[in-house]
């Protein structure tokens, strides 16, 4: 893997002035005295609100997700199928259509593709639909029509892993990112570029090289893609990342470095990149544990407090492989201060949404082998946070354990670009959805089981058999 930080620092890529600093600083010491707080006074800035297009980037925290049993609009409509291929007619019929009606089509087509699972009705057109999104987000002729064919593309990847839909959509992507005079359409394409890599096909090689894009952006505090400061695309970059490095296994070379970049980014003025800074560390953490091998010692390298925080969930026991970061105590101090922060400057619910975030970060900084934790609460005598391993509830159907934080960022990732349809697709059966985060699941008034595949779709099969026999039930009526 390469040295990420010599590819930031040595491209000849604009960094900022903090980074450019702290790299200078590095020379002298590793345990040098973190720098003054850079506060910014602008606000994550926002696309305006559209029941389709409004959520490409999410304001989820790791305590604001208690379910997922959203509701679906689409849940009666039968004749979805042909609606839908009467929209995409309309998409691939551009001659004839105008900015309103393109913005129109693409919004049916996020609504219809998030609320049902369209991988057989798409598999013929994936080609041409692709390169109709492209001409929307080349053409750049609304930011509402930009937006929606990034969602559209995001979307159309995620329901058929078409393998050829990455080297088809990153050069436009990258492209979008760097000159686009929105910030919220660089921000959405930053999300779009990184779905494109997960299930587009971008292989080991594409993620890494799109991680040490995304770390420029994150250095560069925007400025390597003319967003100079702007919270929205630096959070963009920094969730695309996480979800990008759940796919990585050995992560050992680079931990060090993109830590320290992360760090500098919790003296953030935004709680939305303090958090996503912070679960990325988190993130780092714990992949420098990994589940113990025949051939390692049965002794601990380290105490430990207890079986329950020995294991990853009920899983295998976790050994430390390495070092995360160098000062793990210095950060633990930094992580601590912002789970307990009180400033007057700070609004009541980013404040509430950091000392709960910061609280489950920072247990896992102390013990790795702990993951994302909710009713967080602290032992007076040791002043360390406890909580419960976080669970989330998925539509009807049972409730999903959230015990490591690769767990925690590919579902949080799934549910920004599904949205309300996250669990249509889960039980559905669409491979990619199911692929990236095979958890159990615990059914009411059962034990523990496995949703797979083949299980998933014959329950959608069935669904599906009642409504056609209901409507038709009705129509002989």
């Amino acid at each position: 893997m390469p040295d990420l930080r010599r590819q930031i620092f040595e491209s000849g890529k604009t960094v900022s002035r903090k980074a450019a600093s702290r790299e200078a600083s590095r020379t002298n010491s590793h345990a040098s005295s973190k720098q003054t707080s850079r506060q910014s006074s602008r606000a994550a800035s926002r696309q305006p609100s559209d029941d389709e297009d409004a959520g490409y980037l999410s304001d989820d925290t790791a305590m604001s997700i208690g379910s997922l049993d959203d509701e679906n609009p689409e849940q009666d409509n039968v004749d979805w199928p042909q609606e839908l291929s009467d929209r995409v007619q309309e998409l691939l019929d551009r001659k004839r259509s105008s900015v309103q009606g393109r913005e129109e089509a693409l919004a049916a087509f996020c609504r219809l593709t998030k609320y049902h699972y369209a991988e057989e009705e798409l598999r013929a057109s994936t080609n041409d639909l692709l390169s109709a999104f492209v001409r929307s987000i080349r053409t750049d002729s609304s930011i509402r029509e930009t937006t929606l064919a990034l969602r559209a593309v995001e979307l159309l990847a995620i329901t058929t892993s078409d393998d050829k839909i990455f080297e088809n959509a990153e050069p436009i992507l990258t492209r979008t990112i760097r000159d686009s005079s929105s910030n919220a359409v660089k921000a959405a394409a930053i999300q779009c570029l990184g779905t494109c890599t997960i299930f587009g096909g971008a292989g080991e090689d594409g993620i890494l090289d799109q991680m040490t894009f995304l770390l420029d952006v994150i250095a560069s505090d925007g400025q390597s893609i003319e967003a100079s400061d702007d919270p929205t695309s630096v959070t963009a970059a920094l969730q695309v990342w996480g979800f990008l490095a759940t796919e990585i296994d050995d992560f050992e070379g680079e931990s060090e470095e993109a830590i320290q970049i992360f760090i500098d980014q919790l003296d953030s003025g935004d709680s939305g990149v303090q958090i996503a800074s912070g679960e990325n560390i988190a993130l780092l953490y714990e992949k420098s544990y990994t589940p113990q091998e025949d051939d390692d010692d049965d002794e601990s390298d380290e105490s430990e407090d207890s079986d329950e925080h020995a294991t990853a969930g009920n899983g295998p026991k976790l050994i430390k492989r390495y070092n995360a970061y160098h000062n793990t105590p210095e950060l633990e101090r930094q992580l601590q201060s912002l789970a307990s922060v009180h400033s007057k400057r700070i609004s009541k619910r980013d404040k509430k949404s950091l000392h709960s975030n910061f609280a489950s970060i920072l247990t896992t900084v102390e013990n790795p082998r702990r993951g994302p934790r909710y009713n967080m609460a602290i032992d007076q005598d040791t002043n360390r946070h406890y909580g419960s391993t976080l669970t989330v509830k998925i539509g009807r159907h049972g409730i999903m354990s959230i015990d490591r934080w690769w767990k925690w960022t590919r579902l949080t990732s799934l549910r920004r670009i599904m949205q309300g349809g996250f669990a249509e697709h889960y039980f559905q059966g669409n491979r990619s959805v199911l692929d990236n985060l095979p958890i159990m699941l615990r059914s009411a008034g059962s034990g523990q089981r496995t949703v797979d595949r083949e299980s998933a779709k014959k329950a959608a099969k069935m669904r599906n058999s009642r409504r056609w026999t209901a409507q038709h039930s009705d129509d002989e009526e």
